[in-house]
């Protein structure tokens, strides 16, 4: 006879499956900051590994010197415990008062790891030891001491999965000074964001031709010289800005950029002029000619799925098509 589905009973929940809820539950209820005052309100302190090994010393001792009445035994096992419990205090007031904060991070291109620059901050007039500073699911530590009323500047990373908008991971800074019997953290939540733009092809094609522009008189596509269209034989007195350091590298005759002849043209960076590619290629491809035509100082606009960035030049121009192509 078989059993209906409903007297199955449901398979059971491991232990730490409920353990990663419970965490990921706390986790959400810390509020997102960019700066962070530690207090006793947000600092934790837990007995390490080491401290539970003390706690099982002491009780042995203890029992030890109530046993054979040792007065010996007795100031060992207080003094010990004394230390231990001395120590607790001063770890936890190394991390209480301290200012975190967390410097903007910077855009990067996709495949590079992003670094995040966590200045601490100390307005007391002693000195704060061994404090550590990583991912909460990270393994890779980095530690400073952060001198009295003085900061301190230390670095972490990760890798985003792809290009867009990433929130920064939870970080969490800890101390086990002055004994390493006590483990003193607090969790943080940065609020800031990084943007990763997509990895250019290392391998793209030269630009492509640029489109006459209105009244011009220059037929479409008369132009597809490997560079962008105008240049011309070097003359004496020729600005050396306007000069294709590129070809002249190359060991060919030095070229100069025809000024005249790029003010007929407009270079367009087409989406769908960026060949038979997946999307992911393309964006690629439109990166690699972003930098190519900031590298040569050209004038440039991008057309995008429902997007359009007029013609420009400069840094401006390079950040805005590289946004734009970070969240296409």
């Amino acid at each position: 006879m078989r059993s209906s589905p409903a007297s199955e009973s449901a398979p059971a929940v491991p232990w730490w499956a409920w353990r990663a809820r419970l965490r990921a539950w706390w986790q959400s209820r810390l509020p997102l900051t960019d700066t962070l005052l530690l207090t006793q309100r947000n600092v934790y302190i837990l007995p390490t590994r080491a401290g539970w090994m003390l706690a099982a010393t002491l009780l042995v001792l203890l029992i030890a010197a109530i046993n054979y009445q040792l007065n010996l035994g007795y100031l060992l096992t207080f003094l010990l415990a004394g230390s231990a419990a001395a120590g607790m205090v001063v770890g936890h007031h190394t991390l209480r008062g301290l200012h975190l904060q967390l410097l903007p991070p910077q855009p990067l291109f996709a495949g590079a790891l992003a670094v995040l620059d966590v200045k601490l901050t100390s307005t007391r007039r002693t000195p704060r030891h061994a404090i550590g500073v990583a991912l909460l699911e990270g393994a890779h530590w980095s530690w400073a001491d952060v001198p009295a009323q003085g900061q301190a500047t230390v670095q972490v990373s990760f890798q985003p999965a792809r290009r867009g908008l990433h929130r920064v991971p939870a970080l969490t800074v800890e101390t086990r000074f002055p004994l390493g019997n006590f483990r003193v953290w607090t969790v943080w939540r940065p609020a800031a964001q990084v943007l990763v733009y997509p990895a250019p092809e290392p391998q793209a094609p030269p630009l492509p031709p640029g489109e006459p522009r209105a009244g011009s008189g220059v037929a479409a596509g008369a132009r597809a010289s490997g560079e962008f269209d105008g240049v011309r034989a070097y003359q004496r007195g020729d600005p050396a800005r306007l000069i294709v350091w590129k070809k002249f590298a190359r060991a060919e005759a030095p070229v100069s950029r025809d000024t005249l002849h790029l003010q007929r043209q407009t270079l367009w960076l087409d989406y769908a002029r960026a060949g038979a590619l997946d999307p992911e290629a393309r964006l690629a491809r439109l990166t690699a000619w972003v930098l190519a035509a900031d590298a040569q100082q050209l004038d440039y606009g991008l057309r995008l799925p429902g997007r359009e960035i007029a013609p420009a030049g400069g840094a401006a121009q390079r950040l805005r098509c590289l946004q734009a192509l970070a969240s296409a």
